[in-house]
């Protein structure tokens, strides 16, 4: 089962409210989890959406993701195929910067190579095999994974201790003046398993119904 489940989210919900009372005053503001991943993009789509996000707000890099499937008008996004037929520095036009145009197109090629898979066949192998592969490609890590495992396809056992989010989330809702590093989070976090992925979606509502000037994920 995964998070596409009803039934598993509520079960989610409930294991944390058991083992972790700090918990049960989160859940009860927030309310029912409702995490439902998006299964229809490819994980070459999903990658190349996370190439052209990172290190800048969510405006400037839809805008250019606009602009960069303008550049293919017969497909809904632009394939690998079409990526390495164009020439580098139309995709630099649209607003990538050198680096993102050379992730992009390693990402093709990668995708072109079977590294980087269908999601069929991601679907086959463990969180950390998946980790391992996709990794493989330029600009793409761990925590990028992480999120592509969370909502897309909706593995229930994540917790990406990196997160800004997930480690403010759990400082505010601890009430502490600094945030947990990452491995004593990963170490603090084996309570919540297997529902960690539910565990990092309250910890980001944390951040707004805590704090609410941050950002939702």
């Amino acid at each position: 089962m995964s998070l596409h489940d009803e039934t598993f989210r509520e079960t989610a919900r409930r294991h944390l409210h058991r083992r972790d009372p700090e918990f049960r005053r989160l859940i009860r503001i927030v309310g029912t989890f409702d995490l439902v991943p998006h299964k229809r993009r490819s994980p070459f789509e999903s990658l190349a959406r996370a190439i052209a996000h990172q290190q800048l707000n969510g405006t400037a890099a839809n805008t250019i993701l606009r602009r960069f499937c303008a550049l293919s008008p017969d497909e809904n996004f632009p394939s690998p195929e079409k990526i390495l037929a164009l020439d580098p520095k139309l995709i630099r036009g649209v607003g990538f910067s050198e680096n993102k145009v050379k992730a992009v197109r390693d990402l093709a090629e990668k995708t072109l190579a079977s590294i980087v898979p269908t999601t069929r066949k991601l679907n086959s192998l463990d969180d950390e095999e998946i980790i391992a592969r996709l990794t493989q490609v330029r600009g793409i890590g761990r925590w990028t994974v992480e999120m592509l495992l969370i909502f897309q396809l909706g593995r229930p056992d994540v917790l990406p201790v990196d997160d800004f989010g997930v480690r403010n989330g759990l400082r505010l809702l601890q009430g502490a003046d600094a945030m947990m590093m990452p491995k004593l989070l990963r170490s603090y976090g084996e309570r919540w398993a297997p529902h960690r992925s539910a565990a990092a979606w309250y910890l980001w509502r944390a951040t707004e119904v805590l704090n609410p000037k941050k950002d939702r994920p």
